[in-house]
């Protein structure tokens, strides 16, 4: 494709990105793609166990490192990736960030778009790549780590080039004095920062690392991915796409480097403190996301954990309310950052069109829909998915531990085709609004808890309390009157947080879409950045603008 075809394909994109409507390259329905192009991901996932993955940039790697664990299979995937110590990673970004940094903006694009049509080759074994490292079901990993993603990173791209074309390169500028007219030549330039950081999560590493890691590749920055120990071999298999059209266009590999470690041995912090690292992106939890923040001299864009609400006031139709809730909590086992927890309910009750549905028999009403959900031979382990790591089950069972009142235990669920996975269906308890201390935090994983409120004033102001204080990136409202409708999203959006209104069916709160949804606001402590707004582009480059007299 030339670049003249690219800007078309771009002018697209932009519109879709103002409007804000559905726009998606890469089919997510898995129909769409052939039997055979389906085998060929399985035949080189099961090809690239227990070896190294060779297809990585590895001249002059210390050795070669991986510890990956199949939440799936329960044994170790046994690949080996080149392992860099953190020096020769820097060197390495410094050596080639001129170069890139000096390439037009339009052959940048084309290259990074070119780059995710490549990828796109190989969503199959991707899938395959992330569902046995982080537990996802095979079709979540399909489309979570391949079409979703690349829309997030093609939102990145155009996204970039929009903000770097907003001033023209060059104009003469001619100011009337009287007797004569000074002119001077001027040029604009967008001066990339330098060297960015990626830090990759272990629950979705390509759907949460695109975003940076292409904004900071259009914007002229040169990128080190460093990939959760766990979730290596998905990141592995795109940057080396990447690295070949990189190649392909006689540009260095090392563009984009990934950086790997272990558990044990984690290079991250030493990462962090580098003084020519100057863009650092970073999903995961809210210790090291804070220390990611403190850091001076440096750009951060975080996504940290949030504590995501569901104020139930009233519904039409209860029961598909409570399946459709049951449903964004088992998602994924609650390992997603938009997945709620706590749902305040009044205690005068739900109302609906058939009376006041109370507090208690709404407990019954949602543990039948979970356990409805999870039971289904065909829809409860698909949905479930396995638990990424055990330290997730073991804050779950020590959470539960907390709670007098068990709404509803975690049920037996069989995979058929992985008898060794990991699953965990939710654990819902129940507590009075007044016992904060058990409910003002984050429990990562399958765990809601039921809060029993004063009134609809108390759920709505402990939900915007809980955003401003703990975070928050979804709030999810069923509420069929219009005037307490508009008093949520006016509360809840002062507390810097976006609202769902009475999803049902296949709406479902966790779910943000590419060119339409803004993926966290930046503006409460579950992270500083959004995806993808201008200010996720703008601050990873200066404007500077130069001046010659025209002779």
């Amino acid at each position: 494709m030339s670049i003249t075809q690219d800007l078309k394909e771009l002018d697209e994109i932009v519109k879709h990105i103002k409007e804000r409507g559905y726009y998606s390259k890469y089919t997510e329905n898995i129909r769409s793609y052939s039997e055979e192009y389906m085998k060929m991901g399985e035949t080189a996932f099961h090809k690239q166990l227990n070896s190294n993955f060779n297809e990585l940039y590895a001249s002059g790697c210390a050795n070669w490192i991986g510890e990956e664990v199949s939440p799936y299979l329960n044994v170790g995937l046994g690949i080996h990736y080149p392992a860099f110590d953190v020096k020769t990673l820097v060197l390495n970004a410094q050596q080639v960030k001129n170069a890139w940094a000096k390439t037009s903006l339009e052959l940048r694009t084309k290259i990074l778009l070119e780059s995710l049509d490549v990828i796109a080759e190989r969503f199959s074994e991707i899938a395959y790549a992330t569902m046995h490292t982080t537990g996802q079901s095979f079709l979540m990993s399909f489309q979570a780590s391949g079409p979703h993603a690349l829309d997030r990173a093609m939102e990145a791209i155009v996204m970039g080039y929009v903000e770097q074309s907003r001033y023209n390169a060059h104009t003469t500028w001619t100011k009337n004095l009287g007797k004569f007219d000074l002119t001077l030549e001027k040029n604009y330039k967008a001066i990339p920062k330098g060297i960015g950081l990626l830090i990759g999560c272990s629950t979705f590493p390509i759907w949460n690392s695109f975003p940076g890691l292409y904004a900071d590749l259009i914007t002229g920055n040169v990128a080190i991915l460093k990939p959760h120990p766990k979730a290596i071999y998905p990141i592995a298999i795109v940057i080396s796409e990447i690295q070949k059209v990189l190649e392909k266009y006689g540009f260095d590999k090392r563009i984009v480097q990934i950086a790997v470690d272990t558990v044990q041995a984690p290079i991250t912090k030493v990462l962090c403190e580098q003084s020519d690292i100057k863009l650092i992106d970073y999903t995961g939890g809210n210790a090291f996301g804070d220390y990611v923040e403190s850091l001076v001299g440096k750009e951060t864009f975080t996504e940290k954990a949030g504590v995501n609400s569901i104020i139930l006031d009233s519904s039409n139709d209860l029961q598909k309310t409570a399946q459709n809730i049951a449903f964004s909590i088992s998602l994924y086992s609650g390992q997603m950052c938009t997945a709620p927890q706590n749902i305040f309910v009044a205690e005068q009750g739900i109302s609906t069109p058939n009376g006041i549905v109370g507090f208690d028999e709404f407990k019954t009403i949602l543990s039948e829909a979970i356990k409805g959900l999870v039971t289904n031979p065909k829809a409860g382990a698909a949905t479930l998915g396995a638990i990424q790591n055990d330290f997730t089950l073991e804050r779950v069972k020590k959470g539960k531990l907390q709670f007098s009142d068990i709404v509803l235990d975690t049920v037996p669920v069989e995979n058929p085709e992985f008898e060794a996975a990991r699953v965990q269906s939710p654990i819902v308890v129940a507590v009075e609004s007044a016992q904060k201390d058990l409910y003002w935090k984050e429990y990562f994983g399958p765990f809601v808890v039921l809060i029993k409120t004063k009134n609809f004033e108390e759920s709505l102001q402990l939900a915007a309390q809980s955003a401003r204080e703990n975070g928050a990136i979804t709030c999810l409202a069923y509420c069929t009157d219009a005037e307490k409708s508009d008093k949520i999203e006016d509360v809840m959006n002062n507390a810097f947080t976006p609202v769902s209104f009475n999803f049902s069916g296949a709406a479902f709160v966790n779910q943000h879409a590419a060119f339409s949804d803004l993926h966290v606001t930046g503006g409460n402590p579950a992270g500083n950045a959004t995806f993808t707004d201008p200010n996720f582009i703008n601050k990873r480059f200066v404007w500077v603008g130069n001046r010659y007299m025209k002779e």
